[in-house]
């Protein structure tokens, strides 16, 4: 119930080891023993990314290992448990309770006071072990007395406890690709040790394409179905053991397809087969239907959810529908299947190709009312007229709608205080656009009746555990020195859409305002910083509040980048300050195909024009030749720092190998101007006191604008609009 990985102590425990392997499954067989040999679920093992940065360092930290069988959850534990120094202890939820647990902790307790060894426990199956069962483990994990590594094919969200779930990382791996299960196939027939690479086999490419098809990214499944299919093919004359397509068929029928009744792939099932119900596509619906029957789920389930959208989501938009799905549904159930799944799918397409009105929902805002409005009393008119209309004249000012023509009479119905509130939007689709209109009509009508009876008196591939303290400093590590920064931050990192997994590189990182934040976001990815000679010795310092596997790596130049790291994302504020800077052709040629990232880049020239700031009515003419001037210099402007534009941006950009999209703000902000830099525009040396000499202003009339400026600006905070160019960009 409980597997250690010490060495065997004897020959005979050697050999039993050795024929015990020998034995056991070809997946079992070819379970790798390194991160090297291991196949798939680059999204979490990715070089670079946290949890092989964990593994190799040998820093693993507690973990839960989710997703659906046959993706490599027990074999990543296996590589760790190879890889790892620390004593590695391997329990079955499904044999194991909590005698075995306790034997397990006391024996690692004691390891590390007598060696100072730590111990890892890997609980396979941990969503077997009830709430008691999970709880004896709690105290254990969170004093460090052993790492758990945790391996499920259920939601940990819903089926392991919360403080187990809060104390350790999850990492949810994927079904495998294609090519994942063609690669550990063609790994199997060449392995002469523990796959088939002694025996002369044959594998038909189609055979081989079937075997991979109908896996459908289950390993084991391909395994399995490759040794039966070796195994019971006879070799013929020359020794060959040739598998063609029929033989791949018959040892591999039914395709794998993970459904799980309680499980998050049956909820995801049918969210994704209502939605497309609901969003109008027959095609998808049918699909998704398809996949549930098939998988075994009950067509009652199906057809209950469907009455239920027949109600919210077609509603009046055709009455009939909540018909046509009772009737199917009832056909169904005298019918059975296979014929059953005649009205199964009518019931479907009757729903996906009628229109939509989700205006039933109306009762829910009624509902809310009730609860939030105090309570009214019912309208004398409408009250019960048949047991005290003569004492307390109830009833008294009703209208009978049948004795008027039409059979309506404009009257209110809803309590005093409510007059006017609306919980039916008529909606414009099939039946209900027929009674819009008239409904309005009414409405309008009613709201405008006689409000006589008041004087009768009275209703939102990972997850890391919160740490606050982390969260806390890299928060502080990250403010901004002003508002606008921070909002500029908030701005890149908005559009650039991180996941938790990715793998980021952080454009001129030096004042550490996006490298925080993109710790913050990526806590089981890793981040790359690009950052000045200068400032690397302040930014490692900072980065020690993080734990080793947390902090960024910094480096001074893209060509020290690993040659095997691949990153999702890019993201930078300002990262040049010339558009023809190399930067972008270096950052493309260190970038994979499909990278995505978002940079923003203050334009200068396109932002505040000081001009704007100064009521110079009084000027006169010189008001325009003001503004004429300070227009050219900005178009005009020699220093490469300050003379680019947004089509000067994009085009260095896409001549780069980027794809460019680019949006422009105008972002205010405020901004000190002292007497002294005021006065210094208006100079000789400076270009605006040159220009405006030049084109014949005198010494008296340049006197007298800086005046006026200086009184309106020096030493004073003024609004300052900053055009900033937020650049999403795709490597090509």
């Amino acid at each position: 119930m409980a597997r250690r990985n010490p060495a065997p102590s004897s020959l005979f425990e050697v050999g039993l080891e050795a024929d015990r392997r020998q034995n056991s499954p070809l997946a079992h067989r070819l379970r790798p023993r390194t991160l090297a040999e291991y196949v798939g679920q680059e999204h979490i093992l990715g070089p670079g990314r946290l949890l092989r940065r964990s593994i190799e360092a040998d820093k693993v930290s507690s973990l839960i290992l989710y997703g659906p069988p046959g993706t490599g959850k027990t074999t990543l534990a296996s590589v760790i448990a190879q890889t790892s120094q620390s004593h590695f202890v391997t329990i079955n939820a499904v044999l194991a309770g909590i005698p075995i647990l306790r034997q397990e902790i006391a024996a690692a307790d004691e390891r590390y006071q007598e060696q100072r060894q730590r111990t890892t426990l890997f609980v396979d199956e941990v969503h077997r072990w009830n709430k008691a069962q999970q709880d004896a483990l709690l105290p254990h994990v969170e004093l460090g007395t052993v790492v758990f590594v945790g391996a499920t094919t259920e939601n940990p969200f819903f089926e392991v406890i919360k403080p187990l779930v809060s104390r350790s990382r999850v990492f949810q791996l994927r079904p495998l690709t294609e090519t994942d299960i063609q690669l550990l196939m063609e790994r199997a027939l060449r392995d002469k040790e523990n796959g088939f690479g002694d025996l002369d086999v044959r594998l038909d490419p189609e055979a081989m394409a079937h075997l991979v098809d109908v896996a459908n990214g289950d390993a084991r499944s391909a395994l399995n179905a490759l040794e039966l299919a070796v195994v019971t093919t006879p070799a013929d004359e020359k020794e060959e053991i040739h598998i063609d397509l029929a033989t791949a068929e018959e040892s591999i029928q039914r395709r794998a397809v993970l459904y799980d009744k309680e499980g998050d792939v049956h909820y995801d099932s049918i969210s994704a087969f209502i939605k497309s119900l609901r969003g109008s596509d027959p095609d998808a619906a049918l699909y998704w239907g398809s996949k549930m029957i098939y998988a075994g789920e009950d067509p009652a389930f199906l057809f209950r959810r469907m009455t239920i959208l027949a109600s919210e989501d077609v509603g009046l938009a055709d009455p009939q529908a909540i018909a046509v799905v009772e009737s199917c549904w009832s056909a169904f159930e005298r019918l059975g299947l296979p014929e059953g799944m005649y009205p199964l799918s009518q019931a479907i397409i009757y729903l996906a190709t009628a229109p939509k009105s989700n205006s039933t929902m109306g009762i829910f805002e009624a509902l809310r009312t009730v609860e939030t409005e105090q309570e009214s009393e019912v309208p004398t008119p409408l009250k019960d007229s048949n047991r005290d209309d003569q004492a307390f004249g109830h009833g008294k000012g009703y209208l009978y709608p049948h004795a008027f023509t039409g059979h309506w009479v404009r009257q209110r119905y809803l309590p005093v205080g409510l007059e006017g509130k609306v919980f039916y939007e008529p909606g414009q689709m099939g039946y209900e656009a027929k009674i819009r209109t008239e409904v309005l009509r009414r409405r309008e009508e009613q709201l405008a009746a006689d409000p006589e009876w008041k004087s009768f008196g009275g209703e939102n591939v990972t997850y890391s555990p919160p740490d606050k303290g982390r969260e806390n400093w890299l928060q502080r590590a990250g403010h901004a020195a002003n508002t606008s920064l921070g909002q500029v931050r908030d701005e890149v990192f908005t559009r650039l859409d991180l996941k938790r997994h990715d793998r980021v590189l952080v454009l001129n990182a030096d004042d550490g305002l996006l490298l925080w934040e993109a710790c913050r976001r990526t806590p089981e990815g890793g981040v790359w910083a690009l950052v000045s000679p200068e400032r690397m010795e302040t930014l490692q310092e900072m980065s020690r509040n993080l734990t080793e596997m947390e902090r960024p790596q910094l480096i001074t130049g893209l060509n020290q980048i690993p040659g095997d790291l691949e990153f999702e994302s890019f993201a930078g504020m300002d990262p040049c300050t010339d558009p023809a800077a190399q930067l972008w052709c270096e950052l493309a040629a260190a970038l994979p195909a499909g990278s995505m990232g978002v940079c923003s880049q203050k334009l200068p020239r396109q932002g505040q024009r000081v001009f704007e700031l100064v009521p110079t009515d009084d000027l006169g003419e010189l008001q325009d030749l003001l503004q004429a001037v300070e227009e050219d210099i900005w178009h005009h402007n020699p220093n490469p720092h300050q003379n680019w534009d947004k089509d000067s941006l994009q085009e260095v950009m896409s001549a780069s190998g980027f794809e460019v999209e680019i949006e422009l703000q105008m972002r205010p902000e405020r901004r000190y101007l002292n007497r002294k830099q005021v006065m210094s525009w208006f100079e000789p040396t400076h270009r605006l006191g040159t220009e405006l000499l030049a084109r014949g202003v005198s010494v008296q009339d340049v006197a007298r604008i800086a005046r006026r400026y200086d009184q309106h600006l020096g030493n004073k905070t003024v609004p300052w609009q900053q055009c900033v160019a937020f650049c999403r960009l795709r490597r090509a």
